[in-house]
């Protein structure tokens, strides 16, 4: 299978290229994501020696994150994958946070500003893909859920912003934290070729983002 993923849900635009199990990546740190993605696609593209038109689908980080971030991605995705009438498997930033560290039981976390954290809580399962535990959500450090069971581990910009009170909040059941973990397309792609295996593709004008958080969004258009 030939499947081109992305994620710009945080400071790091990442696309990757999954090639029948092996895998092309390029990211970059900062902003600017609108000017960097389709650069890096189209780059991606002509190292592997191949035309958008001869994948078999796109996968990308469908949120939560970065509102603008956010769209970017679901935005090129979506003109790609009408140009090349390409199916889309929407792929959760979160569980692909999770899916690149190295532990079972992971707590992801985005920072999200306004003091508060966008949380989800994942466990791998017998063939090594994260599985969501309940539904993502956001809530100050000091409100997130606490799972059940121990040698859980934290990962993501909200364990760096909020590493104090999360430890605080959660206790023992925490085993630890990983430092500047941020979402790759690698791993959008590792769980996008599973989706679209499981049948959970999609058509291009129904890739959207999810922002969960929707008083960003109705903040912006006032604004």
């Amino acid at each position: 299978m030939k499947l081109l993923a992305l994620d710009t849900a945080t400071e790091a635009c990442t696309v990757a290229l999954w090639l029948d199990g092996s895998v092309l990546e390029r990211t970059e740190l900062g902003s600017h994501h609108a000017e960097r993605l389709l650069p890096m696609i189209d780059a991606l593209l002509a190292e592997a020696g191949l035309a958008l038109a001869q994948l078999d689908a796109l996968a990308f980080g469908r949120g939560p994150g970065s509102f603008t971030g956010l769209r970017i991605g679901a935005g090129v995705t979506q003109g790609l994958a009408f140009g090349a009438d390409l199916p889309v498997v929407p792929v959760s930033s979160l569980a692909a946070l999770a899916q690149g560290v190295a532990a079972p039981r992971v707590l992801a976390a985005f920072d999200a500003r306004m003091q508060q954290v966008y949380w989800g809580v994942y466990v791998r399962n017998a063939i090594g893909l994260m599985e969501a535990q309940s539904a993502e959500g956001v809530f100050s450090p000091l409100a997130v859920p606490v799972p059940e069971g121990e040698d859980w581990y934290g990962a993501g910009t909200g364990w760096d912003a909020y590493h104090a009170s999360l430890q605080q909040h959660l206790g023992s059941c925490l085993a630890g934290w990983h430092r500047n973990c941020m979402p790759r397309a690698r791993h959008v792609a590792e769980l996008g070729v599973a989706g679209f295996q499981s049948g959970l593709a999609i058509a291009a004008e129904a890739a959207l983002p999810v922002y969960i958080r929707d008083d960003v969004a109705a903040k912006k258009k006032k604004a």
